[in-house]
């Protein structure tokens, strides 16, 4: 199977590893990955700032990017999320409109291409230690997806799952939100960090980055002692060799 990596602004500027990562973890799963260079931002922050024909900029970009990929993955849920809820609505009759609702189709969140696409059952993961999990608001509410993830790290052997306490409540992030709004964004993370530390997880996971730059520099601060990282991360650093 062949598979287009969509890094994302934020991974690609500030976690490039966190892409890294996942095209492993899916070269480990069989899948030829491949990388469009001329891939550009989804254009979320333009459209939820109210310039429409700026977002149909990016997302003429994207969509000539991705023209002949069979399947694309992304690192973030709200990325998925613009591609496949308002490219169509951005291009709703334009000349564009069935190649927007083309790539909207064949986008895929990294955990939701696991189980949705590939049907993983079972991985050769090994990490030790005590994990809770963060779902992004975009990922849970506007892709969908909430079982699949925690479904994967249960896969991971010798990994405690945690519940999160307030598992549906926002980090406080919210993309412009936290710029907008910082005392109550601020509010929202130190919450959600509380929570955090109330599992005893050493170890928090994520499928957004946005999410764990906000949540990890909270925690950091507070010089709290929890590893963040995407699932992604996480499977390829508990990769057992020779897939055993």
């Amino acid at each position: 199977m062949q598979a287009s990596l969509m890094i994302t602004c934020l991974c690609d500027g500030l976690f490039p590893e966190v892409g890294k990562s996942a095209v492993r973890v899916l070269r480990k799963l069989g899948v030829t990955v491949e990388f469009p260079k001329e891939q550009t931002c989804c254009g979320q922050p333009a459209f939820n700032s109210g310039y429409p024909e700026e977002a149909r900029k990016s997302a003429r970009a994207m969509i000539r990017a991705f023209r002949s990929s069979s399947h694309v993955v992304s690192l973030s849920g709200s990325c998925v999320g613009m591609i496949r809820h308002n490219y169509p609505r951005l291009f709703s009759g334009r000349p564009e409109e069935r190649e927007a609702e083309t790539l909207a189709v064949k986008t895929y969140e990294f955990s939701e291409f696991l189980t949705e696409v590939l049907k993983v059952e079972a991985l050769p993961v090994e990490v030790r230690g005590r994990a809770t999990f963060h779902n992004s608001c975009h990922t849970r509410r506007w892709l969908g997806v909430s079982d699949g993830p925690e479904k994967i790290l249960k896969m991971v052997r010798g990994l405690e799952v945690v519940p999160l306490p307030g598992a549906e409540d926002c980090c406080g992030f919210g993309g412009t939100f936290a710029v907008k709004m910082p005392r109550i964004s601020t509010s929202m993370v130190d919450e959600k960090v509380e929570h955090i530390l109330e599992t005893g997880a050493d170890l928090l996971v994520s499928l957004d980055m946005s999410c764990l730059m906000n949540i990890g520099g909270r925690l950091q601060r507070e010089a709290h002692p929890v590893r963040v990282m995407h699932l992604a991360q996480l499977l390829d650093e508990g990769w057992l060799p020779h897939g055993r």
